[in-house]
């Protein structure tokens, strides 16, 4: 009889179990609560004052000026007047200076062609400068300034106008 006895406990209490299980949950369902988001313009405007509110913390001075400081709207404290030091006249310069030469333009040889003749062969300048290029025979003008005198396979040689130099430009 021990066996039913034991069997009887644990069927009453597993029921009494469900039972008081049953009772503590309830099989209603809830609906979720609805969340209202607030307006942009209302989020805005709260961003909008937590900004001011920082601005404004910074515009808090943290230390108190110094009271004998400078003024930040004077540079100078006083004008001092200086005598006037008069030089002596010195002996005019009676050489007149040699005029300088203008400054040799920025020449670069970009590349030379080559075409057959009936003599040989024919060669034409790429010449480059700061704003202009150049496609030049011999004899020909480079700017104002410099004639083509020779071209070679890998030189061209330019005589300048004013003063009669030569001025190489090699191939790179």
């Amino acid at each position: 009889m021990n066996v039913k006895r034991t069997l009887v406990f644990v069927g009453s209490g597993a029921a009494l179990i469900a039972w008081l299980a049953g009772a503590a949950t309830s099989n209603r369902e809830y609906a979720p609560p609805v969340l209202v988001s607030p307006p942009h313009v209302d989020v805005q405007g709260a961003d909008l004052a937590k900004e001011i509110a920082r601005l404004h913390e910074r515009l808090r001075p943290e230390s108190t000026p110094r009271q004998p400081g400078r003024n930040l709207f004077t540079f100078h404290a006083a004008i001092q007047h200086r005598p006037a030091i008069v030089e002596s006249p010195t002996a005019a310069i009676s050489e007149v200076p040699a005029p300088t030469a203008p400054p040799q333009p920025m020449l670069k040889l970009a590349g030379i062609a080559e075409d057959a003749g009936p003599n040989g062969p024919v060669r034409t300048a790429i010449i480059s400068t700061d704003s202009q290029l150049f496609l030049v025979k011999e004899g020909e003008a480079v700017t104002a300034r410099y004639r083509v005198a020779k071209i070679a396979p890998d030189v061209v040689e330019l005589t300048d106008a004013l003063d009669g130099t030569t001025r190489r430009l090699p191939l790179k």
